[in-house]
């Protein structure tokens, strides 16, 4: 059967100025939880779900990138408070005033050893600082950016593993179909050598008997590898052990989903998609960093001050202290001011095309899910009565091959219609399940995936 493996997945978009957040790659893999027992594990689509909320790659590095954009935002927080500082200072001088040319009749040499005691305080405050205020507020919706993509993530492992489950169920119904059409294959070639050895058939009915049933092996055996290796993807993009064996505890569901208003889903899709909202953020973001690239040419005033005891010792120290403005203005920096603001500019410019191109897939999104989902329906149906029609005449031609009355290429035709009607079943219900979780994450609602593959 031949089943999409990409999922087409929207990725949470990257926060300017962080480390690259998770790829497509990212949300394959997962880190490892606990120990594979000797058990089989029986493994449902909520439990591979919930374990793939915990354990996926991407939702992991979703969750770092989070909290490298709290740091950031912490670390841009600090020039707008004071910094204060406390030294404590202990000093022991001796002085030779012959080395320092200093030769006075009647007066030493060498003066000292002498010291002092000096403990002080110091503030240092940027009281207007118009850029580092422009930073700090990038750095909150970068911060908020970075929340939001976390949680889109999350929209993300749902797909990603929802559709590595639907994968292997689809794997296991063409293994049942294939165990099925073998063992029928086997009914049909002991009949034709029946039918040989009897004299009432020739050995050509034999030899094309015995060529469906081994296509069937064959057939069988691609089918079992590829289930065995859909079973080790699933398993690592929920973290499970590859080792660790289970047993699928859901079925393909099944329903009709008839609700097809295009408009009220892509009116959803824009108010609920985390992906979009976080992009929103990010061009605020840079927004503020334009901001803060303007913000350059504006007067800085800093106040520095400190107070403390200075003495002999502490009990003859006596306080001193100091305070100064500063006030700063600058003058001549036309290149680099220049430079900084057209870069920021040229970020902004960026993320506003970014964000025009988002708001436009969502749309494509939710219209994709859509024509998918009833495109899959309708194939949905039709596979089921080609099954029902395959298997129909497959009866029919047994029976008239049995009956003598032709040859048994009417049978083998048929076996073939059987494998393909049933293939294209199996195809039919895996595509329209992950439609339906395309459905779910394109509207920004991956948490509710239950209601869209119930169809209600």
């Amino acid at each position: 059967m031949a089943v999409p493996r990409d999922f087409g997945q929207q990725l949470p978009p990257q926060i300017p100025g962080q480390s690259a957040g998770p790829t497509a790659g990212n949300f394959q893999g997962s880190v490892t939880a606990g120990q594979a027992t000797s058990q089989p594990l029986d493994l449902s689509l909520d439990d591979a779900i919930q374990r793939g909320l915990k354990n996926n790659l991407g939702m992991i590095l979703s969750g770092t990138q989070t909290a490298s954009a709290r740091a950031q935002k912490l670390s841009e927080l600090q020039p707008l408070l004071p910094d204060v500082e406390f030294n404590a200072h202990e000093a022991v001088q001796q002085v030779d005033l012959a080395a320092e040319g200093l030769r006075i009749p009647g007066f030493p040499t060498i003066i000292g050893p002498f010291g002092y005691t000096d403990l002080r305080g110091y503030v240092t405050w940027s009281l207007v600082d118009v850029k580092s205020l422009r930073t700090y507020m990038a750095a909150k919706h970068q911060f908020k950016g970075a929340e939001l993509s976390e949680q889109d993530a999350r929209d993300m492992v749902v797909l990603t593993v929802g559709n590595a489950y639907m994968l292997v169920l689809a794997d296991q119904g063409l293994v049942e179909s294939f165990v099925a059409q073998v063992a029928t294959s086997k009914i049909s070639l002991d009949q034709a050598n029946a039918n040989h050895d009897a004299g009432t058939s020739p050995k050509l009915d034999v030899l094309r008997a015995q060529v469906d049933y081994q296509s069937l092996q064959q057939q069988l055996i691609v089918a079992q590898n590829s289930l065995d290796k859909d079973e080790l993807a699933l398993a690592r993009v929920i973290g499970l052990p590859l080792e660790q064996k289970f047993n699928m505890a859901d079925k393909a569901p099944y329903a009709v989903f008839d609700k097809l208003d295009v408009d009220a889903m892509i009116k959803q899709a824009r108010a609920s998609r985390k992906d979009l909202a976080a992009m929103v953020e990010q061009t605020v973001a840079a927004e503020e960093q334009r901001k803060a690239a303007t913000a350059d040419r504006y007067p800085t005033v800093v106040f520095n001050g400190d107070y403390g005891v200075i003495g002999v010792n502490l009990g003859t120290s006596h306080g001193t202290g100091d305070a100064a403005g500063t006030l700063s203005v600058p003058l001549f920096r036309e290149y680099g001011l220049r430079g900084e603001a057209q870069v920021a500019q040229s970020q902004l410019d960026t993320q506003n095309a970014q964000l025009s191109d988002l708001n436009a897939q969502v749309d494509a999104d939710v219209r994709d899910a859509l024509l998918d989902i009833e495109a899959a329906q309708k194939q949905v149906e039709v596979a089921r009565s080609s099954v029902d029609l395959a298997n129909e005449a497959l009866s029919e031609a047994q029976q008239r091959y049995a009956n003598g009355v032709e040859d048994n290429l009417a049978v083998s035709q048929a076996q073939r219609s059987v494998a393909q009607a049933n293939d294209q079943y199996v195809s039919s219900l895996y595509r329209n399940n992950v439609a339906k979780l395309s459905l779910a994450r394109a509207l920004g609602a991956g948490q509710d995936y239950r209601k869209y593959l119930g169809g209600k």
